[in-house]
């Protein structure tokens, strides 16, 4: 009997980009599912998530972006946002609401598998004997598990799927150097794409770091970023 294949989602209003997404994933192994509204991909997830969704932001019953943020409240899965909107304000909201990855219209059909199984690999990551550790570095706290970062003074916030990664893979290898392709988990990730540049921001204002001077995650030209700071692990 041969395994399950991956369910992916596909909520786009037009039946012909839907078909060309639904082929090609079907192509390398997926099986999917197309949705024209937003009401019936929700209705779809909330009874059982798929791994993943591709969310277009032009939908005819509500905003993609609103899409997006219900799904990382009610749903277990991936999001890749699929879009012709190639605004940085729409990429940097897309992310800071939990999407793992932002493409634009027109798309190469191989970079998009290549984000979605990066994305399902990393989603598919053991947590065990690690899901209940605390990371200490500098006045800050985080636990992994909840997704909870604390100050020094007490108050505490609920980071987003995609910032939450991107921490945790700065605290498990802290004052070393990391593309980003690793950051991205990605390693075909394209020259011009900035979608970790923008979660590094995002995540600099999560921790009070100074965008245009930061002190704690330092930008290395040329090669990556880096946490600048000893991170110190504990058992809750």
């Amino acid at each position: 009997m041969s395994a399950a294949r991956e369910e992916i989602h596909i909520l786009e209003d037009d039946p012909l980009v839907a078909a060309t997404v639904a082929r090609t994933l079907e192509e390398y192994g997926f099986a999917t599912r197309w949705f024209r509204t937003a009401g019936e991909l929700l209705a779809a997830a909330a009874r059982q998530a798929p791994a993943l969704v591709v969310v277009d932001l032009g939908l005819p019953d509500r905003d993609g972006m609103d899409v997006v943020r219900e799904l990382r409240q009610t749903a277990d899965c991936g999001v890749l946002i699929l879009t012709g909107r190639d605004v940085l304000s729409d990429r940097v909201l897309g992310l800071e609401l939990g999407a793992d990855d932002y493409v634009v219209k027109p798309f190469e059909p191989r970079e998009l598998v290549a984000r979605i199984r990066s994305i399902l690999r990393r989603r598919s990551q053991p947590v065990a004997g690690k899901a209940r550790r605390l990371a200490r570095f500098e006045a800050w706290r985080y636990d992994p598990a909840s997704l909870v970062l604390g100050a020094a003074g007490g108050a505490e916030e609920i980071l987003g799927a995609a910032e939450a990664r991107l921490l945790l893979c700065f605290l498990e290898h802290p004052n070393r150097v990391l593309s980003r392709e690793q950051l991205a988990g990605n390693s075909d990730l394209s020259p011009l794409d900035r979608s970790i540049d923008v979660r590094v921001s995002r995540l600099r204002k999560r921790l009070n770091d100074d965008t245009q001077s930061p002190r704690l995650i330092k930008t290395v030209y040329g090669a990556g970023y880096v946490l600048t700071a000893g991170v110190q692990w504990e058992i809750a």
